[in-house]
């Protein structure tokens, strides 16, 4: 069998920004008067790779890495400061979605205006107008003027048109979950509907779950740089180790982080939030809290169905008869999923000195659906038959939970089945 054609072709693609200090900098720079009035941002630094017909490929990296701009190269948004970059096929891209809309015109000329846009024939967009209508599904307000849209109707007519116009290539950039659930449902089943016909499909997503259930192969990006491609959970793992600082090249290769980046990413995607919710008498203290993976490797994505870690060590400031560590998991709109303590194990049940440090562990299979999740952890007590809160930290860690299957509600039951 023949190799497939290539679809994009990227090589030695580079990106440099200029950034102004103040507005009229750039009107200065423009007119060639002065110097100096900017610093230039290397956004891609010679970034290579190729992606066949009929594959979907994903590109992962922490924010900053490059992952829009080169879509934005890709697709013509954006030229290139150096490279070449080749497409062959015809592209329907979901980046920023209604960009190019007019809010005067009603739903049904912006279709046409979006579609133009795309480069579509008038006469196939209306051979396309019943499915992106029914897609989109907003009823009547498609005769009405944008500009009397909620943003939900306003983003479902926008990724309506962009996915049911027949693309050769579709590129596809955090655009999936618009909408209601309902709808975002809708949307992941077209993808799903591209992928089985065979359309090429260049995915960027911060959802890891979707990258490793939908992706053949996958490109990691850092800082500009292509760190690595290959099967979707091998780069997940190296995305992981990016995140805390521990992605180690191979010894022929120059490192690509240096100990300044290393420091930064550590800060950044050890997953630490600036604006948790503390509080407590203080007289124990919680610190050094992290996740690490079944391999021991420090991280904020944990692939569902593998064992993970919590880890917290907490000071002692007064003597405590029989602390509780605790920790608990709640979703991204604040409902408590799970979690649970050492008086509920039974795990813990003795004295503590002040001065003393405990180093506090707790060890289970992740069986949560995919997706973001905060961690909160406390230590507390009884004194008598008073409760005490000594310390509480509320959403210091925000966790991934990377899945290729999910099933109904907030767990996943791993049930073994038979049919006969």
């Amino acid at each position: 069998m023949s190799e497939k054609k290539i679809a994009i072709s990227v090589e030695g693609v580079k990106k440099v920004y200029k950034l102004y200090q103040k507005p009229f900098h750039r009107v200065l720079d423009a007119l060639g008067v002065g110097k100096h009035n900017y610093r230039e941002h290397e956004a891609l630094k010679g970034v290579d790779f190729k992606i066949h017909q009929g594959e979907c490929v994903g590109i992962i990296g922490t924010n900053g890495s490059g992952k829009s701009t080169i879509l934005k190269i890709i697709t013509g948004v954006v030229n290139p400061s150096a490279g070449k970059v080749t497409v062959n096929g015809r592209i329907s891209a979901l980046l920023e979605l209604g960009a190019g809309f007019n809010m005067e015109y009603n739903g049904i000329e912006n279709v046409y205006l979006n579609g133009t846009m795309m480069g579509f024939t008038e006469e196939e967009i209306t051979a396309k107008l019943d499915d992106i209508l029914a897609f989109a599904d907003i009823g009547d307000y498609v005769y009405q003027p944008c500009k009397t849209y909620s943003s939900g109707m306003f983003v479902r007519l926008a990724f309506a048109v962009a996915i049911n116009i027949d693309p050769e290539i579709l590129i596809v950039d955090e655009a999936l979950s618009v909408g209601d659930v309902f709808f975002q449902a809708k949307c992941y089943h077209k993808f799903e509907e591209f992928k089985k016909m065979g359309k090429t499909i260049v995915f960027v997503s911060h959802d890891l779950s979707s990258i490793q259930k939908y992706c053949d192969r996958v490109i990691l990006l850092n800082k500009g740089e292509k760190l690595g491609e290959g099967l979707a959970r091998d780069m997940i793992d190296a995305y992981k180790q990016v995140l805390v600082g521990q992605y180690q090249v191979a010894e022929e290769e120059s490192s690509l982080l240096d100990d300044e980046d290393i420091r930064a990413l550590a800060a950044e995607a050890a997953g630490h939030n600036p604006q948790l919710l503390e509080y407590g008498t203080k007289e124990a203290e919680i610190f050094d809290y992290y996740v690490t993976d079944e391999k021991g490797v420090r991280t904020t994505a944990i692939v569902k169905g593998t064992r993970f870690t919590i880890h917290y060590k907490v000071k002692f400031n007064v003597d405590k008869p029989a602390p509780i560590f605790t920790y608990k998991f709640k979703n991204a709109r604040g409902t408590e999923i799970t979690g649970t303590n050492t008086m509920y194990e039974k795990a813990f049940l003795e004295s503590v000195c002040a001065g003393e440090v405990k180093e506090v562990t707790f060890t289970q299979v992740m069986s949560l659906q995919g997706g973001e999740y905060l961690l909160s952890l406390g230590c507390t007590g009884f004194e008598g038959d008073v409760f005490q809160a000594y310390h509480r930290l509320y959403d210091v860690l925000n966790i991934t939970v990377i899945s290729d299957k999910d099933t109904v509600g907030y767990y996943d039951m791993f049930s073994e089945i038979t049919v006969k």
